[in-house]
Parts: C-alpha cells; structure tokens; sequence
C-alpha cells in the first residue's frame, strides 16, 4: 500500500536542493505573509510551535497552519492585541521525475534516463526542536495564543508542541502553566 497523501516529501532523504540556476520555472510560494497582527507592538508572553522531529514541511501545509492560527487569533483576540510569525521559509526546491502510465507507455517514455525531474513545489527543512510559529501576546490572551497554536499543528506534517520562549515564571504559576525555570 501507497504513502498518505502529505508523506511523500516528508523526509529529508537527500541535500537540500536550492540552486535556481538550473530551475526553468520556478513555482511561486503559496505563504502570502511571515507577519500578521500587530508586528511592533510590546507583548508580555512569546509562544512558540515547536516541530519534535526532523523533516521537510511543503509550502501549501505552511500556509495552511498560518490561515488556522490566525483566524482563531483575529476572531479570539483581534489584531491588536497578538503577533504571529511564521518563522521556517521554505527555500528547498522539490522535483518529481513523472511517470507515463497506461497501454503503450513503456515505448513512449525514456524511464530513468536524463531523470532530474520537474519542480512541483518548495518546502522548508525543519530540524527536531525548531520552532515553526511563534505567537506573541499578554498575559489576558494566553489561552487564545494556545489554542491557535494548537489549531495549526495537525496541518504540519510533524508532531509538534507549544512551548513558553518568553514568559514571568510568577505569572505562569498563578495561572496554572507549567513552567519550569
């Protein structure tokens, strides 16, 4: 049986690969905006979404877990009050060597030779503990900046974790996180 769709570029099986040189056409990034809320405002709390292991995230499920958390943020806290970064940029370009597939393609078709295969599409390499978003909030939207955190890591193709970069450890135990100084 196949991979899931979403598993096939997943791994980073082989060195990066991001000359343009050799790129004819270049496929545009899906991530419309890195920065969204207020981007110079002072916040009390960073949060971030933290990937646990290795792999490549394609630009589509980025872009994906961008629009989850900032919709739960602008409807929950409005644009004033957060700031959400998506800190990986997806610089790894992906080729796909296409197969012909039906009666009488074995003739047509040249197989591996001259295999370099097309671009398909672009992915950022992320390494196990890197954080992935990081959301900037006070201390009332704690609980919001959270949950949107949480809304967007099922769109990652890695397990993933909320983790406190920036908080008063007081703060956080009255509040019932666990925060270890």
């Amino acid at each position: 049986m196949g991979k899931r769709p979403g598993q096939c570029y997943r791994e980073q099986d082989r060195p990066p690969y991001v000359r343009k040189r050799y790129i004819h056409r270049q496929p545009p990034s899906r991530i419309v905006s890195f920065d969204m809320g207020t981007t110079n405002g002072d916040f009390e709390v960073v949060m971030s979404l933290v990937g646990l292991e290795k792999c490549q995230i394609r630009h589509q499920a980025l872009e994906a877990a961008r629009i989850a958390a900032n919709r739960w943020l602008v409807r929950n806290a409005t644009r004033r009050n957060y700031h959400l970064r998506v800190r990986v940029k997806p610089f790894h370009y992906l080729r796909e060597n296409k197969m012909i597939s039906g009666a009488g393609a074995d003739r047509v078709q040249d197989g591996m030779r001259k295999a370099f295969g097309k671009v398909i599409g672009l992915a950022a390499r992320v390494d196990g503990g890197q954080a992935i978003m990081t959301a900037r909030v006070n201390r009332e939207h704690i609980g919001v900046a959270m949950k949107a955190l949480k809304k967007a890591a099922p769109k990652l193709p890695t397990p993933c974790k909320v983790v406190f970069d920036e908080i008063d450890p007081d703060l956080a135990r009255k509040m019932g996180y666990g925060y270890a100084e």
